[in-house]
């Protein structure tokens, strides 16, 4: 198992990857990150300042991702963690808060403040991994995320 960030030959993988999940998760196409315009360029979406995208890899084999970038629309001390799907072969594995913790170390490097995150009702295993992460539930949105698909939002405070 290897993390690393996102190279430029990676958008065409995890695009699929994303895709993937979300069908096979039953979500909407619209309103969620299936339809993102960055999803096709991931690589070069992350390479500004203050963001990163991760891989992982299994045996050489793109597996899954995620990201850190400053939310939109909220103060610069906010950060979203974003697109973080993995293979169903891969879940239940340990993976998933392996890149959580590079994810949220990265946004602590990056000096934000909080780390928001949406999801849907029904993915109580993410749930589960963000809760053991420190997010707590939200009343309501932040941002602007553009994915009104999403209605669970969550929230961890770094300080």
């Amino acid at each position: 198992m290897n993390i690393r960030e996102i190279q430029l030959k990676d958008n065409e993988r995890m695009a699929e990857i994303v895709r993937e999940v979300i069908v096979e998760m039953g979500a909407p196409k619209v309103g969620t990150a299936y339809e993102d315009k960055a999803l096709e360029n991931l690589y070069e979406t992350y390479n500004k300042e203050r963001a990163c995208y991760f891989v992982i890899e299994v045996e050489g084999e793109v597996v899954g991702g995620a990201g850190i970038a400053h939310l939109a629309n909220e103060a610069e001390t906010v950060c979203e963690l974003q697109k973080m799907y993995f293979l169903g072969s891969t879940r239940g594995k340990g993976l998933g808060m392996k890149m959580m913790h590079t994810c949220l170390s990265k946004a602590q490097e990056f000096r934000y403040e909080q780390c928001y995150i949406e999801t849907m009702p029904y993915m109580t295993d993410a749930q589960k991994l963000y809760k053991k992460a420190g997010f707590q539930y939200l009343d309501a949105p932040m941002g602007n995320t553009g994915h009104y698909s999403c209605p669970v939002w969550m929230l961890k405070k770094f300080i």
